[in-house]
């Protein structure tokens, strides 16, 4: 795929204030791909909508719709995590496909019909399937384990095959099971989108199952998921901007000697 290093980076907004978000949007914009919105924010959003009083809320609302006008459709990805009856996640991403953004996302253990149903309601949005979250163990006595009944590795393979067959565009992985994911010539279409990438500057937090960047990317990543390393970075590095440019000069330097 022919993405600049910096664009393949997607920036976070973990954040429960829409202001921090907006500093972040516009520190940073020049310097990553796409910001993506999760729970967090978006509950955080709805709660005080309805909880705050009426001229608060009604700032708060004209807060938003500007936000989301300066991130734009192609700089957005809802991390929607849509696991639900397929009728109901049918519902959802129509709501979502509205926005035009570039990604939302749908668990892929919601079975084959729900993902089909988000695919089929996707409008020019791309849907991506969450496969094992990073945050799980996911060796033969893992946590997976306990979960799916099989390792992480096993079953990203047989969630991506399930996605692949349901029109998905992409997968949400581990970088630990892209080698698999890449090694399998009827899944190479798919996108691969990382969490779990950490800097070897950076601390871990709660992700488990982690590579640096030029790792992910050698491995056969086009997008990484990277928040903390770039919002919150040890002092030694400098400010978010410093850590969004080093961690694409990464990127850029691990694609030319995958190319060379």
């Amino acid at each position: 795929m022919s993405i600049d290093p910096k664009d393949r980076i997607i920036l976070p907004l973990d954040v429960a204030d829409i202001g921090k978000a907006k500093e972040l949007v516009e520190l940073l914009s020049p310097y990553v791909g796409l910001f993506k919105t999760g729970l967090e924010f978006v509950w955080s959003l709805i709660a005080d909508l309805i909880l705050l009083e009426w001229e608060d809320a009604v700032k708060l609302l004209l807060d938003a719709r500007n936000l989301a006008k300066e991130i734009g459709g192609p700089q957005a990805f809802i991390d929607a995590k849509l696991c639900d009856i397929p009728n109901t996640v049918k519902g959802a991403s129509l709501a979502i496909s509205r926005l035009g953004v570039k990604f939302f996302n749908v668990h892929a253990c919601a079975g084959i019909e729900t993902v089909r149903a988000a695919v089929a309601s996707r409008g020019n949005c791309q849907v991506l399937g969450v496969t094992v979250l990073t945050s799980i163990s996911g060796g033969t006595e893992g946590e997976c384990v306990s979960i799916f009944g099989s390792p992480a590795g096993e079953k990203v393979l047989y969630f991506a095959t399930q996605l692949l067959g349901a029109g998905a565009d992409g997968i949400i992985c581990s970088p630990q099971e892209l080698e698999i994911i890449r090694g399998c010539p009827k899944l190479n279409g798919l996108i691969a989108v990382t969490p779990g990438v950490r800097p070897v500057w950076a601390a871990k937090g709660d992700q488990k199952r982690v590579m640096t960047p030029a790792e992910a990317v050698r491995a056969g990543a086009d997008y990484l998921v990277i928040g903390r390393p770039i919002t919150q970075p040890p002092p030694e590095i400098g400010g978010p901007v410093d850590a969004a440019k080093k961690i694409a000069e990464e990127i850029a330097t691990a694609l030319s000697e995958k190319t060379a």
